[in-house]
This record gives structure tokens, C-alpha cells and sequence, in this order.
């Protein structure tokens, strides 16, 4: 009797875990393992060999662990190549000849001096540790022999975790008005989106209609394009919060961490190949708030 498939999801409490772990526990097609660093501590080379040997074997990995402490990376660059490259290389090393792993990675390899979308085939120039870790990562994937998929995206939020609409929230309780860079440009991405698009990526492959070999990246945010400064209005606009969002340049926000101008993602290639309708970024954030914010 030939057995099921194994899927391991590491990284299942962060956002994009979660939102995985939440769709998939009652899947009942495909055996399921949920770790996060309670289960399995990335930085520690032993315990990924560890947990590989003892749990596995799997058909597939699917990546959402990170260090993603942006700003908190350029002190911390060790712990962010550690987890961002080292584990990932290590990962790598554990995964036996049958496993495929899908990696999630992010729009900081690029520098943000396009003004036209970024394509999957354009050079990748990341300006900070955080970027440079991740893309790190990436070659670690490109340079192995490991069958493997590299999913990159931008602005993540969803319902769980930290992020950017979750803060904005929280400001338009405390705060009068709120101030927000204008001149950075690109694409929210809500969470449980992409976990729909990670989770038919990996079932097609499984289900013999999309076999995937080899090494490849895809890019995949939702549709349309704005500033942190809409994204915040738009936040503010639909949950009624009366106050003022304020519209400002970077360089009166300043970062440890150069933040790109344009980090707008081109998404024809997920499409194409896998048929995915991604829905624009202002509905997927309705349907965020009304679960964050039900009483209007």
C-alpha cells in the first residue's frame, strides 16, 4: 500500500504558518507536521538533522521561518545569516533524495531602483543584512541539488503575528494623527493568500498535475500597487477610524535599514504556470479587517 504524502510546515506558529496550519490540519489527503522552534530550533545544526531523522521522511518542506527583525537585523547579522542561510543550507542537508522543499523568501533582494515591476529574472542587489541573509538563503537553494521551489513576496500582514496593519490599528486607537512614508511603492500581501498559492503549488506537484523538478523562484504578492501611505488610509478608511494619516518622505522616517523605493513584484509567471487568480491587495485587506476588526 503505497503511503501518504508527508508535508512538513516549519516556522507554523509565525503568520504565514499559521494561516497553512489552519487550512491543512483537517486535510486529510496528505500527513501533516507543524513545527515551530518548540518542536525544532533552527539555530541549533544538530536539531534540524534530529527532527529530519526522527519525523520524516517528507515529499515536502515548506519554509515560512525567518528572521525577519528587519531593522534589528544590522545588530544581529549573525543570528539573521544563521537563520536565513545556515538553517536553510542545513535544511538542505537533511532532506533526503525524495524531498522537495518550497522556501519562502522576500522582496529585500532587490534594491528598490526599478520603476517597473521586479521579474524573477532580475538581478537581485540587497542593500541590508536582513536582505543580504535572505538572499543568502536563496543561493544556498539555487546552488544545491535539492528540487526546490523559492517563493518571494512583499508587505506581509494577516491575522496573526506582528505586522504593519496590526501596528496601524493599534496607532489609530492611541494617536490623533499617524505619519506615513509616501515615496516606498509596492504590494501588500495578506497572509492567508499566499498560504492558499503555497498550499496549490505543493498539491499539484503531489497530485501528479504540475511535477516539480530542478530549482526554481516565483513571485507572488497581490494584485495592484500603492504606498505605505494608502495602504494605511485604506486601513483607516474602511475600519472608520477618524484620524488623520499624515503623508511623509523616508528620509523623515529613518531606518537603520534602507527600505526599497519600489518593491512592486510581477506575478505572470505564478499565473501562468499554476493558474493562480490572485485577488487585488484592497479586498484580501477587507476581508484581513473584518476578521481583526468585526465591530464597525
Amino acid at each position: 500500500m503505497e503511503s501518504m504524502p508527508h508535508i512538513l510546515v516549519l516556522g507554523a506558529n509565525g503568520q504565514l504558518g499559521t494561516e497553512i496550519k489552519n487550512i491543512c490540519s483537517n486535510n486529510q489527503s496528505f500527513q501533516w507536521s507543524f513545527a515551530d522552534i518548540e518542536e525544532l530550533d533552527l539555530s541549533q545544526p544538530d536539531s534540524i538533522e534530529r527532527y529530519f531523522q526522527t519525523q520524516g521522511p517528507f515529499d515536502w518542506v515548506i519554509n515560512c521561518a525567518a528572521y525577519t527583525a528587519v531593522d534589528r537585523a544590522e545588530e544581529e547579522a549573525e543570528m539573521a545569516f544563521r537563520l536565513n542561510e545556515g538553517a536553510v543550507a542545513d535544511i538542505l542537508k537533511a532532506c533526503s533524495t525524495q524531498t522537495k522543499l518550497l522556501h519562502v523568501s522576500t522582496d529585500y533582494v532587490f534594491d528598490g531602483a526599478h520603476f517597473t515591476p521586479y521579474t524573477e529574472e532580475d538581478e537581485p542587489r540587497p542593500q541590508g543584512v536582513y536582505g543580504k541573509s535572505k538572499r543568502a538563503g536563496e543561493e544556498a537553494i539555487l546552488n544545491s541539488d535539492t528540487h526546490a521551489i523559492i517563493v518571494r513576496t512583499s508587505w506581509l500582514y494577516g491575522v496573526y503575528g506582528h505586522n504593519f496593519v496590526k501596528t496601524m490599528l493599534r496607532l489609530g486607537r492611541d494617536k490623533q494623527t499617524v505619519r506615513v512614508v509616501f515615496d516606498q511603492i509596492g504590494t501588500p500581501t495578506y497572509a492567508y493568500d499566499l498560504a492558499i498559492a503555497i498550499i496549490h503549488l505543493v498539491q499539484q506537484d503531489l497530485n501528479g498535475e504540475k511535477i516539480h523538478l530542478g530549482r526554481e523562484i516565483f513571485h507572488y504578492s497581490n494584485e495592484g500597487v500603492c504606498s505605505w501611505y494608502d495602504f494605511a488610509q485604506e486601513i483607516f478608511d474602511v475600519v472608520k477610524i477618524k484620524n488623520s494619516v499624515v503623508p511623509i518622505e523616508s528620509k523623515d522616517y529613518p531606518t537603520p535599514t534602507p527600505r526599497p523605493f519600489y518593491s512592486v513584484l510581477n506575478k505572470e509567471k505564478i499565473k501562468q504556470q499554476y493558474g493562480l487568480s490572485i485577488p487585488h491587495w484592497k479586498k484580501s485587506l477587507h476581508q484581513a479587517l473584518f476578521l481583526l476588526y468585526p465591530v464597525r
